[in-house]
């Protein structure tokens, strides 16, 4: 495996791989670094030569670090089940709680990203109308995502919503009564004994729950040997069942639970992907965890598509 890795390296078919770190067994196996132009969220870095305590951008793959915290808390009852109403849990907004157009939307809406409502974020981040961007820019981010107009019935069809994932952090914020960033440490992050990690918050000082955790790979890699492990009791085993189960197909193959992508075809598997190449794959069969990050920006996963490939032997 780690002589596929270096010959990938070697070639230049991954020029913009930042770190990479593989863990089978509950050990790294593999660990690479290199260099290159970054960025924190919008904010360029420079050029920055990238070791095992530089932090990284994990941009959505913050969102599937939410899901995981929110089982947390569902088990402290700070949370409410999936199954109940979302809107309802922002009562400050009464207009909305009325509207019988959204009484049906769930957390499990937001959890899967089938809440219905319009949001572009195929466009590019740079543009203020993309879904997220609108949002950061809107007075007040959470009525910004659910006064989105209804255009099609909640639970149908996947659509890609950074504002879902804004919705369940600031639910879980609310239950804490503390910043999502704050409880996610002490609940989270500690436990797996990882002391150093940075989550931005907005102007408004809400956690980034869509974008905005930065760790180092090999943190992320423990993530992901927390998933492949079950939970260890850190997060619930039941919850992370739930999370790691189908629930919307993507495309063929490609499915969609709560906050994780899904493999369902002859190789199972779980994975969190992030804008640039931030990937962090679960392959129970292969008993195989992989963090990656990269600096392909707004552009694609080619390096960490050739490393995965590479570590997969496929």
């Amino acid at each position: 495996m780690s002589e596929r890795v270096d010959e990938v390296l070697r070639a230049g078919k991954a020029p913009n791989l930042h770190g990479l770190v593989v863990m089978r067994g509950g050990e790294v196996v593999i660990e690479r670094y290199g260099a290159g132009a970054d960025y924190h969220l919008g904010d360029a870095l420079g050029q920055v030569v990238f070791d095992r305590d530089t932090l990284h951008d994990l941009r959505s793959v913050s969102k599937s670090v939410v899901a995981l915290v929110y089982g947390i808390a569902l088990r402290e009852g700070l949370v409410p089940a999936p199954g109940e109403s979302l809107v309802r849990q922002f009562p400050e907004y009464p207009d909305l709680v009325a509207d019988p157009g959204r009484a049906h939307l769930t957390v499990e809406h937001a959890l899967t990203m089938t809440l219905g409502l319009e949001w572009r974020e195929d466009l590019p981040y740079t543009d203020p109308a993309n879904g997220e961007i609108a949002m950061e820019l809107a007075p007040d981010r959470h009525r910004y995502v659910l006064e989105r107009p209804v255009v099609e019935e909640a639970g149908k069809r996947w659509n890609y919503s950074g504002g879902a994932s804004a919705l369940i952090g600031e639910i879980i914020t609310r239950g804490a009564g503390r910043p999502l960033d704050e409880y996610a440490a002490d609940r989270l992050f500690r436990p797996l004994g990882i002391s150093a990690y940075a989550w931005s918050r907005g102007d408004d000082g809400a956690t980034r729950a869509a974008s905005g955790l930065r760790l180092r790979p090999v943190d992320l890699a423990a993530i992901g040997q927390l998933v492949l492990d079950g939970g260890r009791d850190i997060v619930p085993g039941d919850w992370l069942r739930e999370v790691l189960r189908p629930r919307v197909v993507i495309d063929d193959g490609f499915e969609y639970g709560y906050q994780w992508y899904l493999g369902t075809g002859e190789r199972r598997w779980a994975e969190a992907i992030g804008n640039g190449g931030q990937r962090l794959l679960v392959a129970p069969e292969e008993g195989l965890v992989v963090a990656v990050t990269a600096g392909e920006y707004d552009s694609g996963q080619v390096s960490a598509q050739a490393v995965l490939d590479a570590v997969l032997d496929r």
